[in-house]
């Protein structure tokens, strides 16, 4: 029996997750989980970090025709996000008859590079054309349009899937459940959660009926939020942070995103401490009625192809005059020692050696264009009359 838990978030679910990167994959580790996943809310800031922590550690599952060693790392890192899901991501007015913004939570995992790279599409523009508040969000447009290599689930009970079975009728949950299921297809899972909530204990038994009726895999998480159990009480002093409130005002712990929805006198918290990051055994404790729901983390898993997000250093080009033939190196010694001329009047042995080696820096860097750049923008500034300091960054104090 081999178990994934595919569903956390780690402290770039900005004070709302507590769970260091470095701690889960150790955890994972330690209990022979074969790979784990970053689900932050509706942001992906922790995606190259849980990348590069998981290449850390590598094992050598083949070699090359020419024999070098093919390796992977021994936790598969999966990324993924929990985004926020609206009707219209554009709309910021509502009326009081529609109530307030209605925010559902989706969770989606990268299979592969082009998951990944329409993961950060759909994330990107929930903050650029979706942020509301502090909620980017986006709509079912964007899934349609960036969904390839992505898997879904029915995430938690502040989904679609689940609020529809909550607050409307089973007929409708039926609906929805089945137009992620006509998207996705084989990459769609029905995903359980056990944290002794009743509402939950209810959404459960829908959406298995729903697994069996449409032969759904059923996949079991835990939403982990903090590592250990004994890390509750650190996460709920995040959560006071978070709603500006103090730990000792009475707690409404029903699900919302939305404070003005609470009662008065009251502040969020979670139901109880169970949204650690629980070990196999625990797990499988847990869901022992619905042993499949464990193995089947393995079906994702396999179909995931880890990433290797670190690359080279991308720095722009900048357009250089026909005469330079295209080398910024070139037209930033011209630029500087014309402005050396101009500013020194005599250049002195001195000048001309530090002139030198901060060219050669650059060169060696390949920084030529991030300078002609600034230096383009912040002439263009002067010509505009606009006010410009002595500044440029850590540049400061910089010859060139």
């Amino acid at each position: 029996m081999q178990f994934s838990h595919l569903h956390n978030h780690t402290q770039f679910s900005l004070l709302d997750g507590a769970s260091s990167i470095g701690r889960l994959f150790k955890k994972a580790e330690k209990d022979n989980m074969p790979a784990v996943a970053i689900t932050d809310h509706g942001n992906m800031f922790g995606a190259f970090e849980f990348v590069a922590q998981a290449w850390k550690n590598t094992k050598v599952v083949g070699t090359t025709p020419e024999g070098k060693e093919i390796k992977e790392p021994v936790v598969k890192p999966i990324v993924g996000c929990e985004v926020y899901l609206v009707e219209n991501r554009h709309k910021r007015q509502f009326t009081r008859e529609e109530g307030k913004d209605k925010r559902y939570h989706q969770l989606f995992l990268a299979k592969d590079e082009k998951g990944y790279q329409n993961l950060v599409k759909l994330c990107s523009l929930g903050f650029m054309e979706g942020l509301y508040g502090k909620y980017p969000r986006i709509d079912k447009e964007l899934v349609l349009q960036y969904h390839e290599g992505l898997i879904a689930t029915t995430c938690c009970i502040g989904a679609s899937v689940p609020q529809a079975i909550l607050r409307k009728t089973e007929e409708e949950a039926e609906k929805e459940f089945k137009w992620w299921l006509d998207l996705f297809g084989d990459d769609y899972y029905v995903e359980l959660q056990r944290h002794e909530i009743p509402e939950q204990i209810k959404v459960n038994e829908v959406l298995l009926k729903f697994a069996k009726k449409y032969n759904v895999p059923v996949i079991a998480s835990n939403d982990s939020h903090y590592v250990e159990q004994e890390d509750a009480n650190a996460h709920d002093i995040l959560l006071c942070i978070n709603t500006g409130e103090k730990q000792s005002t009475p707690t409404n712990k029903e699900f919302s995103d939305d404070d003005e929805q609470r009662p008065k006198n009251s502040r969020f918290a979670f139901y109880n401490d169970q949204f650690y990051f629980k070990k196999t055994d625990e797990m499988s404790r847990l869901f022992h009625d619905v042993p499949q729901a464990i193995d089947n983390t393995q079906m994702i898993v396999d179909k995931i192809k880890p990433l290797k997000l670190e690359r080279d250093i991308l720095l722009p080009h900048f357009k250089v005059p026909a005469e330079f033939n295209d080398d910024q190196d070139k037209f930033l010694e011209h630029l500087t020692w014309t402005g050396a001329r101009e500013r020194y009047k005599e250049l002195t042995a001195e000048i001309e050696e530090r002139i030198n080696f901060e060219l050669f820096t650059i060169r060696t860097m390949g920084f030529a264009g991030y300078f002609l750049i600034v230096s383009d923008f912040i002439k263009a500034g002067r010509d505009l009359g606009v006010f410009i300091g002595p500044g440029r960054g850590s540049a400061a104090g910089s010859a060139v």
